[in-house]
């Protein structure tokens, strides 16, 4: 299966199951990997009218989107914001949960 196919496989499933886009980028987002991020972020543009459709709709120049959106991107979060809102999502603050050690009293 090449990429492309990948692609339209992914925004088809992002089309169809919104939440699991949540879910899927709640994880990415975890694990700090930024390309991977951007990849989940162009296959979700697919699902929500392309890149030209996303751009327009969070008000963004289409060649900036797609510069944004590349291998080498890094968006602004205002721009990541915006584009995340015409997808129906948002960025969000979680406290990471942390393991209690046993053996004595946290100081």
């Amino acid at each position: 299966m090449n990429d492309k196919a990948h692609d339209e496989a992914m925004a088809e499933v992002f089309s169809n199951d919104p939440a699991y886009a949540a879910e899927l980028l709640n994880s990415i987002l975890a694990d700090g990997d930024q390309a991977e991020l951007l990849i989940a972020l162009r296959q979700m543009a697919k699902a929500f009218g392309g890149v030209r459709g996303v751009a327009k709709e969070a008000g963004l120049n289409q060649n900036q989107l797609y510069r944004m959106l590349s291998v080498e991107g890094n968006p602004e979060f205002r721009s990541l914001s915006s584009v995340l809102r015409v997808m129906g999502l948002r960025l969000a603050v979680q406290p990471i949960e942390k393991t209690v050690k046993t053996g004595g009293p946290r100081s």
